[in-house]
């Protein structure tokens, strides 16, 4: 090798350093380079998609949800906010601070207790810079469906213009109420089938409440999923993925074809996050499932 070819070689090296540098790190350190997103869906996790039984911390769940090109969690604690932030992440979800499931917002005789509690709840997320707060319809122990449905947007009038003041959206989950095991499904829950939730929020009106979609719970009470997506993009502020029938990896082994659902919300005008919510399936490795998993997604 003459003296020229050799300067050529070293040239190539520092500018393959220089683009790559994680590369260097991994050989080092075993640390993987940052998976770029296409951005077209912003997706996020929840602590459970890392498995029951994990072993890590949530710092290292952060670490890794960085490198996979997570936006951020679902519902966690605000004393754990800062650890996300110091690996860039959000909190995509707040929880529903002090709506239950027993009662949600359907029992119109814990509606003044329920909205003095709430009210500086949305306060404290908004100060947080927090925009979305889930919320529960609630068990329905005999009422009917159209006098929830009263109750519900009764008090959602009640607090929609602190919402729209303090640019908050609250969104409440649609569960179905088919399964009684917690895992899959919750008894008794008043927005099992989606245009009870859609109802709600036409007659509320506000650009500020809004619904969860669950995509595992709509297929399971009412399937048509793109067509319901498609007619109803306005009021879905934020969506859950998990397979189905057993909550596990939205691959091919569950019965939803995630990839198709991917495109569908891609080419709505939609701009909040598409959260999993699935549990790896025994025996799965819950890094790599998740890593496929953000794959399918991202279109």
């Amino acid at each position: 090798m003459n003296r020229r070819d050799a300067l050529a070689m070293l040239a190539a090296g520092a500018t393959l350093a220089r683009a790559w540098p994680a590369l260097g790190q991994q050989a080092e350190g075993n640390v993987q380079p940052k998976v770029v997103r296409k951005g077209r869906i912003k997706q996020g996790l929840w602590k459970t998609t890392f498995g029951e039984d994990s072993k890590l911390t949530f710092d290292e769940m952060c670490r890794e949800a960085a490198r996979l090109g997570a936006h951020g969690f679902d519902l966690i604690e605000p004393a754990e906010w800062p650890t996300l932030r110091k690996y860039g992440l959000k909190p995509l979800l707040a929880g529903a601070g002090p709506v239950t499931f027993d009662n949600g917002i359907i029992h119109a005789e814990v509606h003044d207790d329920l909205e003095k509690a709430l009210r500086p709840y949305i306060d404290s997320v908004a100060a947080e810079g927090v925009r979305t707060i889930i919320s529960i319809g609630g068990k329905r122990r005999g009422m009917e469906y159209e006098r929830a449905a009263d109750n519900a947007v009764a008090f959602l009038n009640r607090v929609k213009h602190q919402l729209e003041d303090k640019n908050v959206v609250l969104a409440v989950e649609n569960m179905n109420n088919r399964r009684t095991d917690p895992r899959f499904g919750r008894e008794d829950q008043v927005f099992g089938h989606w245009d009870w939730g859609t109802g709600v929020c036409e007659r509320v009106n506000s650009p500020n409440v809004k619904i969860v979609c669950d995509l595992y719970h709509l297929q399971i009470m009412d399937g048509d999923v793109a067509e319901h997506l498609r007619k109803s993009i306005q009021w879905i502020a934020h969506f859950h993925t998990a397979g189905i029938p057993q909550r596990n990896e939205i691959n091919g082994t569950q019965e939803l074809n995630y990839r198709f659902i991917a495109d569908v919300i891609a080419s709505l005008p939609y701009t909040g996050y598409v959260s999993h919510e699935w549990r790896p399936a025994p025996g799965r490795d819950a890094l790599k499932s998740i890593a496929e998993c953000m794959d399918i997604m991202d279109v």
